[in-house]
């Protein structure tokens, strides 16, 4: 008759599939291997193993807002990087001896330099980038001020709601649209610069995204009297690109709120794509009258 030192039923006992010096008789829900308490994860019944947590997580379906943004507590990262940028700008012109510089001069938006001495260069005269640079340009406190504050508040609601590229994308065309705007209508021998279409297009994305969700804007209406009232009474400000900002952010907000759930982002996109293109044709057809 032959003895052994080990213990009866050891070569039985389940071991923690991780740890395997651990005895358990724990199996997780899902896959049915042993886990020790610390390989344990709470489920709904029972306990699951980390591997088909991360599973679990990996298939799971990414809930979004009726816009389009994804649902959770998400940084406005976008909303702090644009204001980043344009604080940034703002520094290193007037560090640099404002529009006057030989940086400022070639962010601002110049439709001509027809009426300027060589050192200047409009759009009109192929400085198209100026459309884009100067809604990051500012020289004064006060307009910075007021555009970085409207951005903040305004900017991380409408961030959650659309998601980060849609919120950008709004941003970048109202932007353009109203440096459009200025470069139609203005005077050619004028300037310009700052983000208030942009800002304006926010206001009027706002507007439709607020409706959609059934909530009031009231405030929002008072706020966007008092500064339409201020664009015509005051003098030297690009109304033109507050009015081009507005109403395109009106027409995108429109379609990022309306748009059917199954082909949301293709209307998107091409909403945005018609807007970028009809901004090229117009500055095609202006610069070939400016330049005729």
């Amino acid at each position: 008759m032959s003895t052994s030192s080990q213990p009866p039923g050891t070569g039985t006992t389940p071991h923690c599939y991780r740890h395997g010096d651990r005895e358990t008789y724990v199996s997780c829900q899902r896959c049915g291997r042993p886990i020790c308490p610390d390989c344990m994860n709470t489920a709904s019944v029972g306990f699951q193993c980390p591997e088909c947590v991360r599973q679990g997580h990996s298939q799971a379906r990414t809930v979004r807002t009726s816009f389009g943004g994804r649902v959770g507590s998400q940084q406005p990262v976008v909303t702090i990087a644009l204001i980043a940028v344009n604080v940034a700008v703002f520094l290193l012109v007037n560090a640099t001896n404002g529009i006057n510089g030989d940086i400022g001069r070639k962010l601002i938006e110049l439709p001509s330099s027809a009426q300027y001495s060589s050192a200047y260069e409009g759009v009109a005269q192929g400085a198209y980038w100026q459309l884009i640079t100067a809604t990051f340009t500012h020289v004064e406190i006060l307009h910075i001020g007021f555009n970085m504050f409207a951005l903040w508040i305004f900017g991380p609601f409408l961030e959650h709601e659309l998601g980060r590229w849609r919120f950008l994308a709004l941003y970048l065309v109202t932007g353009l649209v109203g440096s459009v705007a200025i470069y139609l209508v203005a005077n050619p021998s004028g300037a310009a610069l700052g983000a208030s279409g942009s800002i304006f297009g926010l206001f009027g994305a706002a507007f439709v995204v607020l409706l959609r969700q059934h909530r009031d804007v009231t405030q929002l209406v008072v706020l966007l009297v008092i500064n339409l009232f201020i664009s015509f009474a005051v003098p030297n400000i690009a109304w033109q690109a507050h009015i081009g900002g507005l109403l395109s952010g009106l027409a995108i907000g429109a379609a990022y709120a309306y748009a059917p759930r199954q082909r949301r982002t293709l209307i998107h996109l091409g909403v945005l794509s018609l807007f970028v293109v009809v901004c090229v044709v117009a500055v095609a057809l202006r610069t070939a009258a400016l330049t005729a």
